[in-house]
């Protein structure tokens, strides 16, 4: 027998309105559990500065806890649960992003006698070695010199002006990087030291090599304990066109890597693609620019990306904002031909209303990474019981960090090891953490736990607890 696609939507719909109504109508239990609520008092936080959820994952039984429930709140990463999932069910796990290259002139005794164009369609990880691999595949072609240009189309991606310093005030971090249809290794160089004992210096090397851009080649070795090797080697990454060093490197510390975003973010996809270009042996008569591909050419080739589900776990295993942010753009440039802010919260909210119901999220970006985005813990379940009945369920469950384990619960002080599959969230007076925890009794629960306070950063233990609590149900 078959049905009708709408058959399953209708059936989906109704049992999030049934999910949805449990969480809602039921009150709050009254009580935190005595541990949980001793944690809290040693956190020196208030109850009115936290949200707890505990519920079935199959949303069969009331919640087994629920405190602050309906409030929206700030869930820092905690929001790419949503970005995430939706990315799985709209385009599929096996999704790909593509990135084609084109020429415009013709194939002379190694010589293209026109432009290379680079078309950017939002590939979160395009990163050093693919980018090799691309470049490769274009002298693969023949092409050893470029006499005209090499031309970089990022039109797929609205273009928002953005300063990595108005976050935080930490531009040099790497999660500070914007979203970019032509993003290439997150616009961050990696840095590796590698000491000599004998000649008393640590070799220094840069990826990618960067087209105009000065780099210090070793730096003096200093005999002392390596604690913060990076402020010892008193860096200056204020010139673009120059990284250098005027401190030192402990002996001590051995092989290290530091990555950084690049002080001048607008010019570092040119810079990076003319320095690999080059550092293969390739020639380039004019200069490597942006601009938009003819619509008369034809791609000469196409690489493509890992597959979403690929992607999925390094976003959420890890936090990666900007490549949660490629996704989010991804929807509205799938589905609206153009990747947009507005055109992403428009697809996310149309799905939200479809799929969950009522209660959607307030979405900025999609990673996390703003003041503004807010969810309630009883939408933020909903959405992942939802996962839970789903055949993405075991692609986005298994993106998760894991308790104690890996990720960036790998140093969870949690007793239950192992027992927790749940997405982590923090900023500046923000801490949270959500999705599974495993039960001794068998059963699987979904757990939300969010701080919104200035002392947020001391709820760790308290979520901790609340883990424990929520694992040894029997």
């Amino acid at each position: 027998m078959q049905f009708h696609p709408a058959f399953f939507s209708r059936c989906f719909a109704v049992s999030a309105l049934l999910a949805a109504n449990l969480l809602v109508a039921l009150p709050a239990l009254a009580q935190l559990p005595p541990e949980v609520d001793a944690a809290l008092a040693r956190a020196k936080l208030p109850r009115e500065a936290v949200t707890f959820l505990v519920t079935d994952a199959d949303a069969k039984a009331p919640p087994r806890l629920s405190h602050r429930a309906n409030v929206p709140v700030n869930p820092a990463s905690v929001m790419k649960l949503v970005t995430t999932y939706v990315a799985l069910d709209q385009l599929g796990p096996a999704f790909t992003w593509s990135t084609p290259v084109y020429t415009d002139g013709p194939l002379q005794a190694g010589t293209l006698h026109g432009n290379l164009y680079i078309k950017g369609l939002g590939d979160p990880k395009l990163v050093v070695e693919r980018l090799w691999l691309l470049l490769r595949r274009v002298q693969g072609l023949g092409i050893q010199t470029i006499s005209g240009d090499i031309v970089l189309d990022r039109s797929a991606f609205e273009t928002v002006p953005q300063d990595p310093a108005s976050f935080d005030g930490e531009p040099l971090r790497p999660y500070n990087a914007a979203p970019d249809a032509l993003l290439l290794n997150f616009k961050s160089v990696v840095m590796t030291f590698v000491p000599d004992r004998t000649a008393g210096v640590a070799s220094v090397s840069i990826e990618p090599p960067l087209a105009g851009v000065q780099m210090q080649t070793s730096v003096p070795l200093m005999a002392v304990d390596c604690g913060d090797y990076r402020a010892t080697l008193k860096p200056d990454f204020s010139d673009p066109s120059r990284i250098r060093f005027t401190g030192s490197y402990p002996a001590t510390c051995g092989e290290r890597t530091w990555p950084i975003a690049y002080a001048d973010p607008k010019s570092y996809a040119a810079r990076a693609v003319e320095g690999m270009w080059r550092h293969l042996g390739g020639k380039l008569g004019g200069m490597t620019r942006e601009g938009t591909v003819p619509q008369s050419l034809k791609p000469a080739f196409e690489i493509a990306s890992p597959t979403l589900t690929e992607v999925v776990r390094d976003v959420n295993k890890y936090s990666n904002n900007v490549m949660a942010q490629q996704l989010f753009l991804t929807l509205s440039l799938q589905q609206k031909g153009s990747g947009t802010l507005d055109g992403s919260r428009d697809v996310v909210g149309r799905w939200w209303r479809e799929r969950i119901g009522d209660d959607p999220p307030q979405l900025d970006n999609g990673s996390g990474l703003s003041r503004s985005e807010r969810i309630t813990a009883s939408a933020l379940a909903r959405l992942l019981q939802s996962a839970w009945a789903s055949p993405l369920m075991p692609e986005l469950m298994s993106s998760l960090p894991i308790t104690g384990v890996d990720g960036t619960l790998r140093r969870s002080k949690a007793r239950a090891a192992g027992a927790a599959h749940l997405k982590t969230g923090s900023l500046n007076n923000v801490t949270a953490i959500a999705g599974y925890v495993h039960a001794a009794s068998g059963k699987r629960y979904v757990l939300i736990a969010i701080a919104n306070h200035a002392n947020a950063a001391a709820a760790r233990p308290v979520f901790d607890a609340l883990v424990d609590w929520t694992a040894k149900d029997n």
